[in-house]
């Protein structure tokens, strides 16, 4: 949402810019909305600027929704957001080129409220929730890219300036909810460097395809949906993939480690063409027409590479301040989004109350945040991320587990049929695997998942 700049802009005392607001909030994602829909139903005079034509316009991500966060926010939300399909099997999938070995779990009492996961489109999800905002009393700012912070004498956030014609703003409070990298963090000092190794780039494809179609092939009724996700997929680069079923479309794509694909000077939509040229993903999206094809930064260094989240003057939530959980297991985003961006009204709220909008003031959004799931989940899986992404577990598990359920499978009369063991050491052996450092890890994931 912002535009990268060395510095913050220095205003003397008593210059005041075209427009005065209790809270600027950057970004009308799933944070921004959030945020702004809480200070307004405050009774706080709210502004929230969005860089797109509308709320939406800019932003991916790989297509499901966690709306449990919704339930305190939006009571019975279901009845009224713009869903696709409610994801009532999940499969997580570990792959070879030529095999793959899938855990597929699927339960009737998902496809009832209050639901577990919805796929939606982000630009029909993102207006609606920013449209909650407006109807609460925010005002809508579309179009618009924030440049700068403004900062008094003292270094206390007082504002945004924008690219347009008289576009500095006042504000008690800013909201940066302007995605992964936030040059508005970075800004306000609260962000280290050195994110470069913790961002991974995001690919996907959306494919239109007849809704009896998705219905057949992944054996679903009505708005019954699938998510799947997958590892071992991305060749030499760390990453995995996903696909996900919409009405008549399905969403296929991969997350790369950002600087092993700079290294291996390979195309993202060539490792995408190659995910879908897999023997077990080729027969759910034959015949796919592409009609979309979107990228995305992502955040993946967990709760490690968190920046401040409280500034004098600022709160950053969401993407900006890395709440993208990617765990393997649990892959989430939106729902720490609106969970933070929640949490981030109501500590504005707080401070404004109290006439301290200085770090100290806004430390309620930290207090917040650690007694919800929000940043309990993060610490609880903070080791998660640098395990998913190891070498081991990206390049030779995979292998290893796909080579040792085909061969407990295959039928080896008149041989005598090997025991579980034995396979998993032959296994382990043909892919380089020592059984201490499968231990090891499995004594990191037990300490992560456990």
């Amino acid at each position: 949402m912002a535009s990268p700049m060395s510095a913050p802009i220095r205003v003397s005392h008593g210059e005041r810019g075209a427009a005065g607001f209790d809270v600027v909030v950057v970004g009308a994602g799933p944070a921004g909305s959030a945020a702004a829909l809480e200070l307004a139903r405050a009774g706080h005079h709210v502004a929230l600027i969005e860089r797109g034509a509308f709320p939406g316009a800019k932003n991916v991500y790989g297509g499901v929704v966690y709306g449990r966060i919704l339930d305190e926010l939006i009571p019975e939300w279901w009845e009224q957001a713009p869903v696709q399909r409610w994801v009532t099997r999940r499969q997580t999938m570990m792959m070879t080129p030529t095999q793959s070995m899938t855990v597929d779990f699927r339960t009737d009492a998902w496809r009832e409220p209050p639901y577990n996961g919805a796929t939606a489109h982000r630009a029909q999800f993102d207006a609606w929730l920013a449209g909650k905002a407006e109807e609460a009393g925010a005002e809508l700012i579309t179009s618009t890219v924030v440049t700068a912070l403004r900062v008094d004498e003292r270094g206390h956030t007082v504002g945004v300036r924008t690219d347009r014609a008289d576009g500095d703003l006042d504000a008690r409070v800013v909201i940066a909810c302007d995605g992964v990298n936030s040059f508005l963090a970075k800004q306000a000092g609260l962000y280290p460097e050195g994110q470069l190794e913790h961002t991974t780039l995001g690919v996907k494809e959306t494919l239109s395809l007849p809704r009896e179609t998705i219905n057949e092939r992944f054996g679903v009724r009505g708005t019954d949906g699938v998510d799947i996700e997958m590892l071992g997929c991305t060749g030499a680069i760390p990453g995995g993939g996903f696909l996900y079923t919409n009405l008549d479309s399905v969403s296929v794509g991969v997350v790369l480690d950002l600087t092993a694909l700079g290294k291996a000077k390979k195309r993202p939509e060539e490792i995408v063409a190659d995910l879908k040229r897999h023997p077990s993903i080729a027969p759910l999206v034959r015949g796919g027409e592409l009609v979309e094809y979107a990228a995305h930064l992502i955040p993946e260094g967990g709760y490690q590479t968190m920046p401040k989240l409280a500034g004098d003057g600022i709160l950053v939530t969401g993407d900006a301040a890395a709440m993208c959980l990617a765990a393997g297991i649990w892959l989430e985003g939106v729902n720490f989004a609106i969970g933070s961006g929640m949490y981030a009204g109501r500590a504005a709220a707080h401070a404004l109350s109290t006439n301290d909008t200085s770090a100290r003031g806004l430390s309620e959004y930290r207090k917040l945040l650690r007694n919800s799931f929000v940043l309990a989940d993060h610490r609880k899986l903070a080791g998660a991320p640098k395990l998913l992404m190891s070498e081991r577990m990206q390049q030779r598990y995979p292998g290893m587990v796909c080579d040792m359920v085909e061969n407990l499978f295959q039928v080896t009369n008149p041989t005598p049929k090997p025991g579980i063991g034995r396979l998993l050491r032959r296994s382990a052996k043909a892919h380089g695997v020592r059984l201490r450092e499968l231990a090891r890890d499995a004594v990191s994931g037990f300490r992560s998942y456990g």
